[in-house]
């Protein structure tokens, strides 16, 4: 029995998962951490805890928030603290470095001062806690009071490679989430109709942005449109198109040759039409009676040469 018993529980043992936490020990820069976690402060626990920081306030005010920092390890935690980002850049942690206790939560205040200058709108930035190897980053969003404007463009539109090449640019002062549509037109009607859809980005003021939409089934000999369109919240919407020829490159020798050949055969049949009704006989002209002290066998028809009779070589030729 007892023997059965340890057997039963190395099983046990051995079908066991490990912690979540043990597989993410050791992670390198930009990974999550194993045994420390930041995030927005003033949550009790995972339930309260907020997406990110969220902050409001007009151009020349000072905003106040705070970041928890929990180590739930066995040995004391010390991480480095910064601002990264448009709204990022405007924080300032009451210290850059902190040294946290074991199994112990810290909060550490920080002052985000908005620029007198700043446009209304939407910022967005990341808070960046660094410590043991790994990096965390927690969202920063500020709204600037003040009148927003939406605008968005597209821009830059070309095809290569199988692809559509695009690049967004935000215009206005408020963050927005862009949705896409693509439409390309070909000689014999649609090749391709995609709805709009939400693309997978937050587009801050004046952020510039380039993307590529695949286009794996482009066509082998075609000349297309291709035309997209973006919208996004506030009423911001924009067009652009590109075009673009496809021509094969190794039938497209044969087949111009073929194009070539088939356009001097036209001609050439043109031509010999032409030839056939200028070198059409003519009935003959009455000859009139020599003039006294000309030679025999010359009349006045034959004074001079006639236009009408050229060779059929001279004809259109310049005098």
């Amino acid at each position: 029995m007892a023997v059965l018993t340890a057997v039963f529980a190395a099983l046990l043992h051995a079908l066991t998962p490990f912690p979540a936490a043990a597989a993410g020990a050791g992670a390198p820069p930009g990974g999550a951490p194993a045994d420390w976690t930041a995030r927005p402060g003033g949550g009790a626990g995972d339930r309260d805890a907020r997406p990110y920081v969220y902050l409001e306030g007009t151009p020349g005010t000072a905003l106040q928030d705070r970041l928890a920092v929990t180590n739930s390890g066995r040995a004391p935690l010390t991480v480095r603290l910064r601002g990264d980002g448009r709204a990022g850049a405007w924080s300032r942690f009451a210290e850059d470095t902190v040294t946290v206790p074991p199994r112990t939560r810290a909060e550490v205040p920080l002052a985000l001062t908005v620029p007198p200058a700043a446009t209304p709108g939407d910022a967005s930035g990341e808070l960046v806690a660094t410590g043991r190897g790994a990096e965390v980053r927690v969202p920063v969003r500020v709204r600037i009071g003040g009148p927003t404007l939406a605008a968005l463009t597209v821009e830059d539109v070309e095809i290569a490679g199988g692809a559509i090449r695009y690049a967004l640019v935000n215009r206005g002062n408020a963050l927005l989430r862009p949705r896409l549509a693509v439409r390309v037109e070909g000689v014999f009607g649609t090749l391709l109709d995609r709805p709009e859809r939400p693309l997978p980005l937050e587009l801050a003021p004046g952020r510039r942005v380039e993307r590529t939409e695949p286009w794996p089934d482009a066509p082998a000999l075609d000349a297309v449109t291709v035309r997209l369109r973006v919208a996004a919240e506030g009423g911001a919407r924009d067009e652009a198109e590109a075009s673009e020829t496809y021509v094969p490159v190794a039938p497209a020798a044969g087949g111009g040759l073929l194009l070539l050949g088939g356009v001097a055969a036209l001609a050439s049949r043109a031509y010999r039409k032409r030839r056939t009704g200028r070198g059409a006989p003519r009935p003959p002209e009455p000859s009139e009676p020599p003039e006294a002290g000309a030679p025999p066998g010359i009349g006045a028809s034959h004074r001079g040469p006639d236009p009408d009779h050229r060779p059929l070589a001279q004809a259109g030729a310049r005098p």
